[in-house]
């Protein structure tokens, strides 16, 4: 199997997370998200404990909660000490909701308003991730009219290129995100940084990109960010206290991707730090890490009741489930691959090459194509692996269709984080 957190019971079917995926689709319905608790927390305490070990002093890591934004999450981060971005106030009023301390909250997005900016601060916003020049004035001018001393950092764009898909790649010179140190932009922005009388520049954050498996890319955004930390003490006396590297650690949606050692691509992002802030003969700042997909990924899965299959010889095959692009858009934005299993025909040979289609009125509208399955027929579940990040936090109500609950399986057993929509639930906002 391709997580450890899979396996087959006696009867041939799927069991995630203890669980046979079959008695859980019988209890909750499907469409159906389920979350297993236990890996979440896995994987935040081996992200914890590796900076722990391996970078600077007060490192830590910070879940980019827009992977997956429920109430539940923000409070099993609490539990783990992880801090969190958040990127709306949508996210932030969720983590507030949740009882999770605002102080661990850094607040990133690249079009703030000033509605959003004075909303953060009444909340006690941590820090705010500031993407530009307006964005810098607006939050001094609040802070000021609040009468606090806002802590930021600012968000520059390092010049490198992932070569990750074109639309989750974010830290070339010419993104919508941050402020380029090519161009001499950045420099301009910590002086005036520096000159506000209502902010408190902490330090510098980047992200390169999404779906990174080793750790080379973060150690180039470490060398060009901490030789602009060295060039910004030497022109304006400025020690950063922090340097956020951001997310992107990938996961493995197949069994043809690589597994990602976390642990071990931490310990060589330190220990190149190390060597560079000795070169550059600076103070270590303490980093901070921004992972989302690879802390909630393969924590998740998807069940679907197939709804039928339609064969079309010398063409392809199709199976209809009672989900599609609203639960899960991720194929249709972005070709995403994804591991789909017949869950309650595991031990029967999979033959049957097909796409599996959704229920909207949209051509478009797969989770995948050319799976290959053990032949489903009318009423069979569908497994989707690795739906944890951007499925739920994605989903919508296109063609007026109810998203499905979030179920996750603590160390009690299952429980509801999220239930399920309603057809009443669709009118709220109607007048």
């Amino acid at each position: 199997m391709i997580y450890d957190n899979l396996s087959i019971s006696p009867e041939g079917h799927l069991v995630f997370a203890g669980y046979d995926t079959m008695e859980l689709a019988k209890r909750y319905g499907t469409a159906l998200y389920v979350m297993d608790e236990n890996r979440i927390r896995q994987r935040c305490r081996e992200y914890k404990e590796a900076m722990t070990a391996f970078l600077p002093v007060g490192s830590r890591p910070l879940y980019a909660s827009k992977a997956l934004s429920i109430k539940r999450i923000y409070q099993i981060m609490d539990e783990e000490n992880i801090g969190v971005d958040v990127v709306s106030p949508g996210e932030l009023y969720t983590a507030v909701k949740a009882g999770f301390p605002m102080e661990n909250a850094y607040f990133h997005g690249s079009s703030k308003t000033d509605a959003d900016i004075c909303f953060a601060m009444e909340h006690g916003i941590g820090f705010f991730v500031c993407d530009n020049a307006d964005e810098l004035d607006a939050i001094d001018r609040e802070a000021a009219r609040q009468g606090i001393c806002q802590k930021i950092l600012l968000r520059l764009a390092p010049g490198i290129d992932p070569h990750t898909h074109e639309k989750i790649n974010t830290g070339r010179v010419d993104s919508k995100f941050g402020v380029a140190i090519e161009t001499g932009q950045a420099a301009q922005l910590v002086g005036e940084a520096l000159r506000k009388k209502n902010v408190d520049l902490y330090g510098y954050h980047c992200h390169v990109g999404s779906q990174l498996f080793d750790e080379a890319l973060f150690c180039d955004s470490a060398t060009n960010m901490l030789t602009f930390v060295a060039d910004m003490q030497k022109q304006y006396g400025h020690c950063a206290k922090v340097v956020n590297l951001g997310g992107g650690m990938g996961v493995p949606y197949t069994a043809q991707q690589s597994k990602v050692d976390y642990a071990g691509n931490i310990q060589k992002i330190g220990a190149h730090i190390a060597q560079l802030c000795q070169a550059l003969q600076i103070m270590p700042p303490a980093i901070l890490l921004e992972p989302g997909r690879s802390i909630v990924a393969d924590s998740g899965i998807t069940l679907y009741t197939v709804t039928g299959i339609k064969e079309i010889p010398g063409f392809k095959n199709f199976v209809g489930v009672d989900g599609g692009m609203t639960d899960n858009p991720r194929y249709t934005l972005y070709q995403a691959p994804y591991t789909v299993y017949n869950a309650g025909k595991m031990q029967v040979q999979a033959d049957f090459v097909c796409s599996i289609s959704g229920r909207c009125c949209e051509s478009g509208d797969l989770i995948q194509e050319n799976v290959v399955l053990a032949r489903p027929v009318r009423g069979d579940i569908l497994a989707v692996l690795t739906t944890g990040a951007y499925n739920y936090s994605m989903a919508s109500n296109y063609n007026r269709v109810p998203r499905p609950p979030v179920v996750m399986i603590g160390e009690n057993g299952p429980y509801i984080a999220v239930r399920r929509e309603t057809y009443e639930d669709l009118l709220l906002c109607d007048q």
